[in-house]
């Protein structure tokens, strides 16, 4: 019988996972790895979620699971030596700085006379697969949907991970000890523990629940924030908990237009990867090079303000507070504080991406990436320089009844619903009968939306026409 080393990183599940499948189909004894590499690093948001998930991890392991810290190469040789390992076994990655460390561990592997199997189970496809029939990559969404994911039918795997047969461990099997040690929490990660479930449990639990109660409507309700329409499984497949396949082939059968929409967002988080796997400077520089000119103004006391949520715009300030205090944000609220930050405050997309990446639990390093020069319109099928979010009227649109405001600035609960999307357009007497002092309990806005507005476009004006 072979030792199969499996190494784990976003994929921290045992169901309808490729390199499981195949441990079983081949009758491997099984030595299950996380290493915590520093050289990869992630949030401090994304820190709390995966220690709690490889908790998870471990505990349906039957405390199996080996944690180890410091250099992949050097630890896999070790383990390898250690444990008479056989061949090893992961899934792939795909920024960069990920393939470059991939690369080099296979490389070492394979100098022992190792074979290693490298699979795809955190997409629904294999970014170097979907190309344009003249072998160039995508630019544009919509042909890279149709073209490559549209009428696709998938096949989740099928076993009983019970039947995993573990490698005796020969060191200390008090792994949740080391993951404590190694990814200490922060004091403001405790609020997560209310509202979060980390672990392949949880996902199960967040699909199941969205596909009874959240997916009917789904088409029209996802941009409400102020609604719990949204399926909430982002953090679960961005470390890979549940299977982005299984997913999809959840809603396969389900020919309504709300779960077409739905799979349209998976599938926007796969052509968010094949920017990455294909551009890999996606992640630092703007994809139109013709940005690199462009002179922002990156105001610190805007960006600070930015980041607390006292902007002055209700709904900006709502989104980055939620995001604050629960490491989510809805995703309608995202384009709209993002349209904010670059194109009112003409701040570089950077400042927002670092902002999300050290805060958000979902913080994905091609979604992250993709959706911030999105917004900013410097990416691939990117929102054009002109169109601005109107903060007011998005949220008149989209909170109508101002709940979502309420819900993350008490201070504003009692101004009626007319003037919650801009409480300082009333004067002082009015507002005084509502308890509350503009510039004193709730800040001004830090700048004019008409002024800011017009001088972005100025400025994006004087953009050279190519790239």
């Amino acid at each position: 019988m072979k030792n199969c080393l499996i190494w784990f990183r976003n994929d921290l599940r045992l169901d309808d996972n490729h390199t499981v499948n195949l441990c079983l189909k081949n009758n491997y004894k099984v030595l299950p790895v996380y290493i915590i590499d520093e050289s990869i690093p992630i949030g401090s948001s994304s820190k709390w979620w995966l220690k709690n998930s490889l908790k998870s991890l471990n505990k349906s392991m039957n405390n199996n699971l080996l944690i180890k810290r410091g250099n992949s190469t050097e630890v896999l040789e070790r383990l390898i030596q250690d444990y008479e390992i056989s061949e090893v076994c992961w899934n792939a990655r795909y920024s960069k700085e990920e393939i470059l460390q991939d690369s080099i561990v296979e490389k070492s592997i394979i100098k022992h006379g190792l074979r290693v199997n490298i699979y795809h189970s955190t997409l629904l496809r294999n970014p170097s697969e979907t190309l344009k029939k003249d072998g160039a990559p995508f630019k544009v969404y919509t042909p890279f949907y149709k073209q490559k994911y549209s009428d696709v039918k998938y096949e989740s795997h099928q076993y009983d991970c019970a039947k995993l047969e573990y490698l005796s461990l020969q060191e200390d099997k008090n792994s949740d000890f080391l993951i404590d040690n190694f990814l200490p929490d922060e004091s403001w990660h405790q609020k997560l523990n209310k509202i979060w479930d980390p672990g392949e449990n949880g996902a199960s639990k967040r699909l199941n629940s969205f596909l009874s109660d959240g997916l009917k409507g789904y088409s029209e309700d996802r941009n409400r924030p102020d609604l719990p329409k949204t399926s909430m499984l982002s953090p679960h497949i961005r470390f890979g908990e549940i299977s982005i396949r299984k997913v999809a082939e959840s809603i396969q059968d389900d020919n309504s237009h709300d779960s077409e929409i739905f799979y349209k967002e998976l599938v926007w988080r796969e052509f968010s990867y094949h920017l990455l796997y294909h551009f890999p400077h996606l992640t630092n520089d703007n994809l139109q090079k013709k940005f690199d000119s462009f002179q922002w103004e990156n105001n610190q006391e805007n960006i600070k303000c930015w980041r607390k949520g006292i902007t002055g715009y209700p709904i900006v300030d709502a989104g980055m507070r939620q995001l604050w205090q629960t490491g989510y944000m809805h995703n309608r609220v995202r384009m709209i504080v993002g349209s904010f930050l670059v194109k009112n405050l003409l701040t570089h997309w950077k400042y927002g991406q670092e902002w999300f990446w050290d805060t958000l639990v979902d913080a994905d390093i091609a979604s992250n990436s993709a959706s911030w020069q999105w917004v900013a319109g410097t990416g691939a099928d990117a929102a054009p320089y002109f169109r601005i979010f109107n903060p007011i009227t998005q949220s008149k649109k989209f909170d109508p009844d101002g709940e979502y405001i309420r819900k993350y600035i008490p201070e504003l609960k009692n101004i009626p619903n007319k003037y919650i999307h801009l409480p300082s357009e009333l004067d002082d007497k009015s507002l005084s009968e509502f308890g509350i002092r503009i510039g004193h309990d709730y800040p001004k806005p830090i700048v004019d939306l008409s002024v800011t507005r017009e001088r972005a476009l100025a400025a994006f004006k004087q953009l050279p026409k190519s790239t």
